[in-house]
């Protein structure tokens, strides 16, 4: 059940109520007063904030009482969370401030004409004379929005503006969300290269499959800059950096375990890609047509990509067929498709990744007793596998480094990174994966993406920490 926080502004009448009935109404109606602030006291009448915790489906109920109260007036009613959201989320600030004419001539007219002459003489300039060095673009065409989908380039302007604050606050990158009002790829495709120049790196989100993987793999080669779609590989490298800690808790090896992937979309291909890369030799693509099996023929490109792979099984069979005997579960599909009795046909000492949102494909208390490690894409269970670990790094790491692409020794490299935060002391069923706040993440993270870099000859630059 999804909670909210209303803020609820109330003239109380004194000779007719007190704050006492005030509070049991809203607790009998559902919502948990969290904070209350006088606005105006008085002693006939009083205007006071109230900052009542409530279920979504509960806020009317909670209103409904309060308006039957005699003696109360709603003023008004405000939802916190709208509230941050109020004229938007980022804003541009200029990093000098410009006090005369003689800073005016400087960053703008006649000075920045010689600097405009260098970048032009020098191309590569552009990222020591101007904002491309540290800014990403964080581009959608609103086709698949987590959780609600395709709600168009408007409504999911808020999504980028939150993935722009992170990329700030947690990695020091100046991010800028970019809403494109088509769904043609061709010209997806031609817009951000006509953008391009302004950006050091380009990171896709929310664009549905299978369009996302041509846009990005068609960005990637046709830029000489880091193109990275969120979706698919910050979905995999923190997928790939839970597992590994995982098969530490529960004693088994990469090589050695089956793995059942099931929803084989933008972020499935992504992961079965990953697990390949990083040993799993036994490897069962589940989409809802079944088992994509080695040898099969298939129209989707990445499924007969998939199919052509020697660690792909050839046993086809139902998601509820080929579950028997597997070490481990990682679902990126829809709630509910999998219950207690499937996952007791696991091989012993179970990991299930259910990253369904927001119903996981098992219900968490259902699955609790059967698994030895649950991981789940929410935030109210333990191990939360979430893309804030991967993306603010990475792109930190490729930024300072010039990386030409983000390779997959990069991405493995990422998630490396982010397992070794959690250290063996702490590592136990309930924490395989650090917090999104833990401050070591960006830093390791970073590291590994440009070790990674330099290993693989795609960084263009040797960060002075590195020398």
């Amino acid at each position: 059940m999804a909670y909210n926080s209303i803020i609820l502004r109330l003239e109380l009448t004194h000779a007719k109520v007190n704050f006492g009935d005030v509070a049991h109404t809203i607790s009998k109606a559902g919502g948990d007063i969290t904070s209350i602030d006088v606005i105006r006291p008085g002693q006939e009448t009083s205007i006071r904030d109230i900052t009542v915790h409530v279920a979504d489906k509960a806020e009317k109920d909670v209103v409904d009482a309060l308006e039957q109260l005699d003696g109360i007036e709603i003023i008004n009613v405000s939802d916190s969370t709208f509230l941050v959201h109020l004229g938007g989320k980022i804003s541009v600030q200029p990093n000098l401030p410009i006090k005369n004419r003689d800073d005016l001539s400087r960053v703008y007219t006649p000075g920045v004409a010689r600097v405009c002459t260098s970048i032009h003489e020098n191309p590569q300039k552009a990222y020591s004379l101007t904002i491309k060095r540290n800014t990403v673009a964080v581009i959608t065409d609103g086709t698949a929005v987590l959780g609600l989908g395709d709600i168009g380039p408007h409504a999911a302007a808020p999504v980028m503006e939150g993935k722009a604050m992170l990329f700030k606050q947690l990695g020091g990158v100046d991010a800028f969300p970019i809403c494109l009002d088509t769904k043609d790829t061709e010209e997806i495709i031609r817009t951000i290269k006509a953008i391009s120049p302004i950006f050091g790196g380009i990171n896709l989100e929310d664009i549905s499959s299978p369009r996302c993987f041509e846009i990005e793999t068609r960005l990637a080669e046709e830029l000489d800059m880091p193109v990275f779609h969120d979706d698919q590989h910050g979905t995999a490298i923190v997928v790939i950096a839970g597992l590994l800690n995982a098969l530490k808790v529960v004693g088994k090896r990469m090589e050695h375990v089956r793995v059942v992937v099931n929803g084989i979309g933008a972020a499935g291909v992504s992961i079965c890609k990953m697990l390949l890369a990083a040993g799993v030799k036994r490897l069962v693509p589940v989409d809802r047509d079944g088992a994509i099996v080695r040898g099969g023929a298939y129209a989707y490109p990445m499924w007969q990509w998939l199919a052509e792979q020697p660690q792909v099984e050839d046993r086809a069979g139902t998601l509820k067929d080929v579950i028997e005997g597997a070490d481990v579960f990682i679902g990126v599909s829809r709630g509910g498709v999998l219950n207690a009795e499937d996952v007791q046909k696991m091989a012993p000492n179970r990991i299930v990744f259910a990253m369904a949102n927001p119903k996981p494909e098992i219900d968490p208390e259902e699955a609790l007793p059967h698994v030895r490690v649950f991981a789940t894409g929410r935030s109210d269970y333990p191990n939360q596998i979430n893309n804030v670990l991967v993306f603010p790094g990475i792109f930190r790491g490729a930024l300072d480094c010039r990386a030409r692409h983000i390779n997959e020794p990069m991405k493995l490299a990422a998630a490396r990174a982010i397992a070794s935060v959690v250290s063996e002391s702490e590592l136990n069923d309930q924490y395989i994966i650090p917090s999104i706040f833990n401050e070591q993440v960006v830093t390791k993270v970073r590291h590994a993406t440009i070790e990674a870099a330099i290993l693989t000859g795609t960084a263009r630059r040797i960060p002075p920490d590195f020398r």
